[in-house]
């Protein structure tokens, strides 16, 4: 699994990540024949971060161009700066992890869990924010990261549910949970053994879901248990409802990028966009209807604006102006080709009639053509257009292979 960066956290999500690390630095030629180097693979695979740290670190040492050894050991010393209390000793692990990592990605460690890492460590250290006001759940979920970081998942799971009792409301405590159960099916080879923790992950991401439906990660996390489980639409779904939850973090992205390359799928928005010149008015495939877009536009920014959006002072570019604007455009071509006029339009006014038609102008607008204005409309079209911005990903932008 890969995983985007909390607001109140930026090491945890990336445990999900470090399972898929060996396959972004597996192309490289290393050697076999080490047996701490087996060993030390072993134990990062197992999760056991903290007694695959002293091996990486031996193994680095001696070979500071193992790209594969470096990539682990620079994450091995990430997690390990999550559960160190002392600040100046945790940024003291935080940039060596840095340095490891850059020296990886300058060997050719190109991998997105590698690029978020570094991502994360560019930012203010916040591993001292607590997940909980309450102080016995803050306790009882940063124990459960220790046990987690030592890979014993059982206790790790433990303290999660101990944490989520104590505070119901706690969003990290049930998805940590779940993350726990996925390690537990992932490092397993007992087919029942890992259907029964892919499902008991599922039901952690669900509490998670319940507690807060808007952010992405629970969503994501369970896109990859369903997809481990062979449940390719199931999981597609979810990663899907992962991009509707948090459309503007571009780590949001990764899950289904991933599901599509697995799965031989495209993903792409229709490419629409105004012409820059001046067309000809009598143009025979539509595009001089692209003047309603430009005159639509001229009147948000002098009147409509303010009558659509009465409790704000400024102009910006809002949903309902792009939208609106498009329509007149999809609207003119409409009528151009009922009537004859046209006989064939330009491929992206073709599309764009038929976003109109389906009622998908908005959610193309607000995933295809945000912009900082577009984007504080997101939330209050989202409360009432769930559906219609899934239907949008999954019938439009994703193209079976």
């Amino acid at each position: 699994m890969l995983s985007c960066i909390p607001k109140r956290a930026l090491f945890r999500p990336f445990l999900n990540g470090f399972v898929l690390i060996a396959l972004a630095v597996g192309a490289f030629a290393q050697p076999q024949d080490n047996p701490d180097r087996r060993r030390a693979f072993e134990l990062y695979d197992a999760n056991n971060l903290t007694a695959a740290l002293p091996l990486l670190e031996k193994l680095a040492t001696a070979n500071p161009n193992d790209v594969a050894v470096l990539s682990r050991l620079g994450f091995a010393l990430y997690a390990g700066s999550s559960t160190e209390n002392d600040p100046a000793a945790r940024n003291r692990l935080r940039q060596r992890a840095r340095d490891t990592l850059l020296r990886a990605r300058s060997l050719g460690d190109n991998s997105n869990l590698t690029i978020m890492v570094l991502d994360a460590l560019s930012s203010p250290d916040s591993t001292n924010v607590p997940f909980s006001r309450i102080r016995a759940a803050d306790a009882a979920i940063r124990e459960g990261e220790a046990a987690f970081v030592r890979g014993d998942m059982d206790q790790a799971i433990a303290a999660y549910k101990r944490a989520l009792e104590i505070d119901p409301r706690l969003y990290d405590a049930a998805l940590y949970a779940g993350d726990a159960e996925f390690k537990k099916a992932h490092k397993s080879t007992d087919p029942q053994f890992r259907n029964d923790h892919f499902n008991a992950a599922g039901v952690w991401f669900a509490k998670a879901i319940s507690i807060n439906a808007n952010r992405e990660t629970a969503y994501r996390y369970w896109g990859d248990a369903l997809d481990a489980q062979g449940k390719m639409i199931e999981a597609r779904d979810k990663f899907v409802e992962a991009i509707i939850a948090d459309p503007y973090n571009r780590n949001t992205y990764v899950g289904l990028t991933q599901w599509a390359q697995r799965h031989k799928a495209a993903l792409g928005h229709p490419k629409i966009e105004p012409p820059n010149g001046t067309t000809a008015a009598n143009s025979a495939d539509g595009s001089s209807n692209w003047a309603a877009y430009t005159t639509t536009r001229a009147a948000w920014l002098k009147t409509e604006f303010f009558k659509n959006y009465p409790a704000e002072k400024e102009y910006r570019h809002s949903l309902k102006e792009e939208a609106s604007a498009l329509s007149s455009v999809a609207a003119a071509c409409a009528r151009d080709l009922q009537s004859g006029k046209v006989k064939t339009l330009e491929p992206s006014l073709t599309m764009l009639v038929k976003l109109a038609q389906d009622g998908f102008l908005e959610a193309y607008v607000l995933f295809a053509r945000p912009d900082q204005g577009i984007a504080r409309d997101y939330a209050a079209y989202r409360a009432v257009g769930r559906e219609k911005l899934k239907q949008y990903w999954l019938t439009v932008v994703i193209i079976p292979g």
